[in-house]
C-alpha cells in the first residue's frame, strides 16, 4: 500500500491560522504588528482610518485584534505579494471599506488558477471582492496619519509581485517574505521568484536600514538590520555551496544528501522549510 500523501502547507498554515492565537506587538508612530495569521500583518492606526500591510488568513482573530487598537475605520490595504497567508483576508478586508493596493502581478495571479507545484497546490481564482482595487508597477509614497508611506518594488525575488513599505518617519519598513526571520525563505520559483532575487531583495533591504531601523519580516520576530545582513549571508553561503555541488555534475537528490545547509540548520530550519527543501529550491536556480 502506497504510504499517504504529505498534507500540503498550504492546508497545514490555513488550518493552524484558524484557531491560532494573534500576538499584538506594539512598535513606534502608531504602527503595530499581528502575528499569527499566516504572514505578519502591520498596522498603522490613526484619524484617517487604519492601514494594513497584509490580509493574514483568519477573519475572527484578526479582527478582534483590529478593534482592540481603537475604533477607527479600515481604510487602507497594501499586498506585499499574492501567496495566500498575505492575502486570504483580502475580501473581508474589503468588505468593510479597505481600498486594496498591490503590484499589477499581484492581481494578475489572483485574477486565475495558479499552480505552486512545490506546495503541491493549486490556488482557483481569487473572489472579485478580493481583488486589489489598485495596482502599482513604480515606487509610490503615500500621505496618512501623519506619516510618509513608501511602497518600494522589488525586482523578482520571493515572488514577481513584492514589494516593501516603510514608514519613514517612525523609520520602521516591512519588508514582507523577502525576510523569514530566522527561518528558511520558501522561493516561488511558480511565480518569478529566484534564489539570486531573494540575494538581490537581502542587499536592497539592508541598503534601506540603519541601525536604529526596525524590519518587519514576513515571517518571524520583528527584526533589524543586524538580521538582515545574517539571512543575507546565509542566502549566499548556501547558494555557493549548492551552485558548487550542481557545477560538479551533482543531482538533485545527490545535492541533498550532501546537506549543503547543515552548518546553518540548528538556527534556520524550525519552520516549514526544512534544509532538505531549502536545498531543492536554491538547486533549481542555480
Amino acid at each position: 500500500m502506497d504510504a499517504p500523501a504529505e498534507e500540503s502547507p498550504v492546508i497545514t498554515i490555513r488550518n493552524a491560522a484558524a484557531t491560532g492565537k494573534i500576538n499584538i506587538h506594539k512598535l513606534r508612530g502608531n504602527i503595530t504588528v499581528l502575528e499569527g495569521s499566516g504572514g505578519n500583518i502591520t498596522v498603522l492606526t490613526g484619524r484617517a482610518g487604519k492601514l494594513l500591510v497584509d490580509a493574514g488568513i483568519s477573519r475572527p482573530q484578526v479582527e478582534d485584534a483590529l478593534k482592540s487598537l481603537g475604533d477607527e475605520p479600515i481604510k487602507y490595504l497594501i499586498n506585499s505579494h499574492w501567496h495566500f497567508d498575505h492575502t486570504d483576508g483580502n475580501e473581508w478586508l474589503h468588505s468593510v471599506g479597505a481600498e486594496i493596493t498591490a503590484h499589477e502581478n499581484t492581481r494578475k495571479h489572483l485574477c486565475v488558477s495558479t499552480r505552486v507545484d512545490d506546495w503541491d497546490f493549486t490556488f482557483p481564482p481569487a473572489a472579485p471582492g478580493a481583488l486589489p482595487t489598485k495596482v502599482i508597477t513604480d515606487d509610490e509614497t503615500v500621505h496618512l496619519n501623519g506619516t510618509a508611506v513608501l511602497l518600494r518594488c522589488y525586482s523578482p525575488s520571493h515572488t514577481d509581485s513584492d514589494i516593501s513599505v516603510e514608514f519613514k518617519e517612525a523609520n520602521v519598513i516591512s519588508v514582507a517574505d523577502t525576510l523569514w526571520n530566522g527561518h528558511y525563505p520558501f522561493i516561488d520559483y511558480s511565480t518569478g521568484g529566484s534564489i539570486d532575487g531573494m540575494i538581490l531583495a537581502a542587499e536592497a533591504n539592508i541598503a534601506r536600514a540603519n541601525d536604529q531601523t526596525i524590519v518587519i519580516p514576513g515571517h518571524g520576530p520583528i527584526g533589524n538590520r543586524s538580521q538582515l545582513i545574517e539571512f543575507r549571508d546565509m542566502l549566499v553561503a548556501i547558494r555557493e555551496k549548492v551552485g558548487y555541488l550542481k557545477k560538479q555534475g551533482k543531482s538533485l537528490d545527490e545535492a541533498v544528501a550532501a546537506k549543503p545547509t547543515a552548518d546553518f540548520d540548528a538556527k534556520w530550519s524550525g519552520f516549514v522549510i526544512d534544509g532538505n527543501f531549502f536545498t531543492r529550491l536554491v538547486y533549481v536556480g542555480v
